[in-house]
């Protein structure tokens, strides 16, 4: 992650200035899928850009210690090594950016991390996932907790009726939505966010981190991401202490987009090891 944010006193003029034109965003929405035309290499290239960006997640009800494992396992080694080989890749030490699990599981995760000799932080959604309105004291005992038991990371559901009723909160990243909305990543949302962190770090000189979560199942849906981060943002924003994708299916279609790459056909699923 990124340097801490260390926060500005809470200017609610400028908060209160701040007007969106809705036409020109949905015009600029509809402009970027069509804006990342690479190819073969480098179009395998981005893929593996992106796979450096994905906190690897299960949010399940009926998440175990196992499938936390073989999560872990999967983010230490995104891609087949013999893929990786045959990209002359399998030495530069490719993982995803973190796994996300629930609170409850990060003592599991950290365990399989350490026994396998990797430093892939584990990222953990506290404070009252998903809805972020049980009390103060719970939410910060659970954040206790998930670093008391190793996580790097914290992924924070804000409780909205203070950001409704316009008493704003500071942040290192910012994420569009938990995932377990109807509606969650969407372009439009994306481009007033990211402009926001534009604007935010041309007055302050601070760079905030953003992460699109929840429907982001498709390797050409990560390219679009990573092309609206470069043009709205920069290079910088393409690496994973800035941007993250916040997925659990993702993985495996990259994978798939990949060993097309490779080989010239596509595998099937089950020939993919977990993703």
């Amino acid at each position: 992650m990124s340097a801490r944010n260390p926060g500005i006193p809470l200017d609610l003029e400028w908060v209160s200035k701040v007007r969106v034109n809705t036409q020109a965003v949905l015009k600029r929405a509809q402009q970027i899928p069509g804006r990342n035309k690479n190819k073969k290499q480098w179009q395998a290239a981005w893929l593996l850009r992106a796979v450096t960006c994905i906190d690897l997640t299960t949010l399940a009800g009926d998440d175990t210690p196992g499938n936390v494992h073989r999560l872990c396992m999967k983010a230490s080694q995104p891609v087949r090594a013999d893929l990786l080989q045959s990209m002359d890749m399998h030495d530069k030490g490719l993982t995803t950016a973190a796994v996300c699990v629930y609170p409850s599981r990060v003592a599991d995760a950290v365990k399989t991390l350490k026994a396998a000799n990797s430093r892939l932080p584990v990222a953990s959604v506290a404070t009252g996932f998903p809805a972020g309105q049980t009390p103060l004291k719970t939410r910060l005992e659970e954040v206790r907790l998930a670093v008391q038991d190793g996580a790097a990371e914290i992924d924070i559901v804000i409780n909205r009726t203070l950001a409704l009723t316009g008493q704003w909160e500071g942040s290192d990243f910012i994420k569009t939505s938990t995932g377990k909305e109807p509606v969650n990543a969407t372009y439009p949302v994306a481009i007033v966010m990211v402009r926001a962190i534009r604007d935010y770090f041309l007055r302050t000189g601070h760079k905030v981190g953003f992460k699109p979560a929840g429907g982001i199942r498709t390797a050409k849906e990560s390219l679009v991401w990573l092309t609206l981060m470069k043009e709205e943002l920069g290079d910088e924003w393409l690496r994973p202490h800035l941007f993250r994708l916040g997925a659990s299916s993702l993985l495996a279609d990259i994978e798939r987009q990949i060993y097309h790459y490779v080989t010239g056909h596509y595998a099937a699923y089950h020939e993919m090891p977990m993703a």
